[in-house]
């Protein structure tokens, strides 16, 4: 039966090119919602593997598994050794190619929290439909076979990042079968530490530049536009980190015995952070959006995404949305501070009557291309300074407890820079014709999105211009619990990589 396809496919292939672009949809169309079908084994083989990254021998068996993954679809593979987990790169020529196009996976996910999923494990992908009340129903796995587009598979790293993996590796399988041989050569570059920013991927792409040498990027990576129309993104911002600490007593006190004398660290840290912004969320710091313009030529291409702004705040149950731009596509093109987490003492359960004896902030900076990274941090550095505080990149010691009022450890980490692609490069002017041809409209072109990629290595380091091609429903709760794939976007992915695959490349 199979070979039955794979001849009438390859007929209806050929009769694609002769009689155009429409019938070349169709192909896509059958071949995606075929493949999607058979490739399901593989996707809930691949979404069982743990794959947090703090897990060393986690993180060997994915590499394992990609490793024959894509030598049994013709490529050759090369570890790529670094001081932790290895970078993995799949090799595959094609005869007469002029071009070589480099593609990035990322392999690894967050960490869990098994308590709150709603189903035995995190790693054991389970299938389930949509109710009208909102919740959801779980459907025993051998009902995919006629599954609905509204259905969803939930696991970790369902949607960020191995339900593209799978659908890159299905439109390889469905490429072959078809005769469809792309007029360019791939190299395949699998990261297994981007959920922890990906610390060793700058020296490994300086130290093999050779090796990863290609003439343009494509990233198979995150969600679409919230429409879940095709989408092409030309750009991420960057990431920093940065660690903030308050100091009270030595010790945890006795609320009783010292309120009103000992100094509240929370209380110090609370109003630190809330000295950097104001009221409607724009950072104070001077300096800090310097740089950053918006001209006309680039409102455009702002204004050109179709966001409606009533309905990301209604997702979101907000009522008004911070002011750093006007509306969200502008936001985003500005660097950010952000608090991603505090603590301090105990609370719930374990609440105690005392003064903490410390308080944490962790913060993340998201960068732009006009921005210095470097800077940013020294300019929130510097306000900390600014703000009365002895500022350390340690625990102070007694002697400096006992000489200063304030103190407070500020400690950094700078991932990666921002990157973004003209919208008229060539891997834009390609990527855009192949979906288009695919979709029968033109793609969703986003400038920049507002999450972070670790790409600028390679963009910077191997000078290649960059595109990610999202595939996955934005409504997938990556990095948190119950994160899962719409079966509609995992069959519109494979169908979204096969035309990259078949589309040729000048």
């Amino acid at each position: 039966m199979k070979n039955k396809i794979i001849l009438s496919t390859g007929i209806f292939l050929l009769l694609g090119y002769l009689v155009g672009y429409g019938q070349t949809r169709v192909l896509l169309d059958k071949l995606s919602s075929a493949y999607a079908k058979t490739s399901f084994p593989l996707l809930q083989e691949l979404l069982s593997i743990p794959n947090d990254a703090f897990y060393p021998t986690a993180i060997e068996e994915n590499v394992q598994w990609c490793e024959q993954a894509f030598q049994k679809r013709g490529f050759s593979s090369t570890r790529i050794s670094t001081s932790t987990a290895p970078l993995l790169l799949a090799e595959r020529k094609h005869q007469g190619a002029k071009h070589t196009v480099l593609v990035y996976l990322q392999v690894d996910g967050q960490p869990v929290d098994s308590t709150r999923w709603f189903q035995e494990s995190p790693y054991i992908p389970v299938l389930k439909k949509p109710l009208p009340d909102g919740s959801w129903e779980a459907l025993p796995w051998d009902e995919i076979d006629n599954y609905e587009d509204n259905w969803r598979i939930f696991a970790r790293s369902a949607s960020d990042a191995k339900g593209p993996i799978a659908m890159f590796l299905t439109a390889l399988d469905a490429a072959a079968d078809s005769d469809i041989v792309p007029n360019y050569n791939l190299k395949v570059i699998m990261d297994f530490e981007e959920e922890l920013g990906s610390p060793q991927l700058p020296k490994a792409v300086k130290e093999h530049a050779d090796l990863l040498e290609a003439d343009m990027l494509i990233i198979f990576d995150g969600p679409r536009h919230i429409t879940n129309k095709p989408t092409l993104t030309f750009g991420a911002r960057g990431i920093a980190t940065i660690t903030l600490t308050t100091y009270g007593p030595v010790v945890p006190q006795h609320s009783g015995h010292f309120g009103n004398y000992a100094p509240n660290p929370a209380l110090r840290l609370s109003k630190l952070l809330a000295s950097m912004k104001d009221d409607v969320g724009r950072v104070i710091i001077p300096g800090f959006y310097d740089g950053v313009s918006i001209d006309p030529a680039t409102e455009n291409i702002l204004k050109a995404v179709p966001d409606d702004e009533a309905q990301i705040k209604d997702r979101l149950q907000i009522k008004t949305a911070d002011l750093v731009g006007r509306y969200y596509q502008e936001a985003i093109q500005y660097p950010s501070l952000n608090i991603r987490g505090m603590q301090s003492g105990w609370i719930d359960n374990k609440v105690r009557t005392i003064i903490p004896g410390w308080a944490r902030a962790e913060l993340d900076v998201r960068l732009v291309l006009e921005t210095d990274p470097n800077r940013l941090i020294n300019l929130v550095k510097e306000h900390v300074a600014s703000e009365g505080y002895f500022v350390l990149d340690r625990e102070p010691s007694k002697e400096e407890r006992l000489a200063h009022d304030k103190i407070a450890t500020f400690t950094y980490e700078i991932s990666y820079q921002s990157f973004r692609t003209s919208f008229d490069s060539p891997v834009g002017i390609w990527l855009r014709s192949a979906l288009t041809n695919a979709f029968g409209e033109s793609p969703i072109l986003i400038r920049m999105s507002g999450g972070s990629i670790p790409i600028s290595p390679f963009v910077t380091t191997l000078d290649i211009p960059a595109v990610t091609v999202p595939t996955v429903n934005r409504d997938n709760n990556q990095h948190s619990p119950n994160e899962n794939l719409r079966l509609g976007n995992y069959r519109e992915g494979i169908k979204t990589m096969l035309a990259i695959l078949s589309e040729k490349l000048n």
